[in-house]
């Protein structure tokens, strides 16, 4: 088997064993009560699993493991005690609700295990602004504010269905071919083995009612380190992937466009906490993806909205490079697309809700019939689809008998519906 061949056995390997596993890990986050529980912040309305990032995490687990036997490479076990110390984290922060001060020391320890155990950092800016090879005492510091930044921004858009996993999966496949390219088939392997693990799950968090888990802390933030491992291993000053700066590719304008709206979004929405005289890390409903939802989008429509838009900035960095720009300009290019869609565009339908006295302006409304009629395009596909993934084999639970006359009915807490 070709090594190509080998990558995409696993990535079958990783999809499969996630799929498997579900029931099982679902049943086991009923039992123990491993849910979360709906409030006015958030978007459910009834408790739902938290333990998706645990069949995540087996899928990929077993998948890099087989990977160890067919490809060996010291980095594989690597990365692998490193996503599992990300995904402990997770699932004890689900759990208990693990101090934001640990949290941050267990992310900068981590960051900084990359940097040494791998050997790879933002180290060489790759000819941006004439730069290139970056001392120590400016790349350590620098990666680790970046790695952490990533894990926190990947964490924090996982609000929405299906939000966090598509983002992952199109992060994948980005780096996925550019690693393949310039011919790390490790990290190619690494990055297809992660896809194959995302598919099953976004599917029942998207589609499934009895069988929907979310990710947790557990999957983004084991996400997210994965997407820092990606970042550096890209940007390092080593890497197979510098010879991209020969043929005029900015590898800094690539990471940014590849992680635009987790990053800038969350800047946003930290910088005017702050502003606000509250904690960057107070919870509230200012991201990007609660503005569609409030303007009527399914959360499967703006899952996609968003990591289409996400997409498009990289296609236009593509195009900027083939029409000749430079490398700088590649960066200015990416920053104002990301700042237009995570910054102007929402801060441009807020000023247009608040217009009218609060009832918003015809612009406003003509958004929301469109996220209306989202609804009505995409029921014949999400009934589909829901059936199957709540299927018994799946993992779904077939639906309550309704009440007989002996039988009373379960009251219904008025505030969940």
């Amino acid at each position: 088997m070709t090594s190509l061949g080998l990558s995409f056995a696993l990535m079958a390997v990783a999809f499969l064993v996630t799929t498997l596993v579900y029931p099982y890990v679902l049943q086991f986050a009923r039992r123990h009560n491993m849910v979360d529980n709906p409030n006015a912040r958030k978007l459910q309305r009834v408790p739902v699993p938290l333990m998706g990032g645990t069949t995540v995490f087996i899928g990929l687990f077993v998948a890099v493991v087989a990977a160890c036997f067919f490809m060996w490479d010291v980095r594989l076990p690597e990365i692998l005690a490193l996503l599992l110390v990300m995904y402990a984290l997770g699932v004890w922060d689900d759990a208990k609700d693990v101090s934001p001060a640990l949290r941050f020391a267990v992310e900068i320890l981590v960051v900084w295990l990359i940097i040494i155990i791998l050997g790879v950092e933002i180290n060489d800016f790759h000819g941006l602004w004439g730069i290139r090879a970056v001392p120590d005492i400016i790349s350590v510091p620098l990666s680790i504010v970046a790695g952490v930044g990533i894990m926190n921004a990947v964490n924090l858009i996982d609000g929405v269905d299906g939000y966090c996993s598509s983002f992952g999966m199109m992060a994948c496949i980005v780096f996925g071919i550019v690693f393949y390219y310039a011919g790390d088939m490790v990290m190619f392997t690494i990055a297809l083995i992660s896809i194959g693990a995302l598919l099953p799950f976004f599917f029942h968090n998207v589609f499934g009612k009895t069988s929907k888990m979310f990710l947790g802390d557990g999957g983004s933030l084991m996400l997210g380190t994965l997407l820092t491992l990606f970042t550096f291993s890209t940007l390092a000053s080593d890497s197979p992937c510098a010879q991209y700066s020969d043929d005029g590719i900015s590898l800094v304008a690539l990471c940014l466009a590849v992680l635009a709206v987790p990053v800038f979004d969350t800047l946003k929405v930290m910088i005017f906490r702050v502003a606000r005289g509250q904690s960057p890390f107070h919870p509230d409903k200012t991201h990007l993806h609660h503005l569609f939802i409030e303007l009527g989008y399914t959360h499967l429509a703006t899952s996609a909205i968003i990591v289409a838009t996400n997409a498009m900035i990289i296609v236009v960095l593509a195009v900027a490079w083939l029409l000749g720009a430079s490398i700088n300009l590649q960066v200015y290019i990416v920053i104002l697309l990301a700042l237009l869609v995570t910054w102007g565009f929402y801060f441009f339908m807020e000023a247009q809700h608040r217009r009218n006295h609060g009832r918003g302006t015809k612009l406003y409304h003509r958004w929301s019939v469109r996220g209306e009629r989202r609804h009505a395009e995409l029921a014949p596909l999400w009934w589909f689809l829901r059936r199957v993934v709540d299927s018994r084999f799946l993992g779904g639970t077939p639906p309550p008998r309704p009440a007989t006359q002996d039988q009373k009915p379960t009251k219904i807490d008025p505030r969940i519906r």
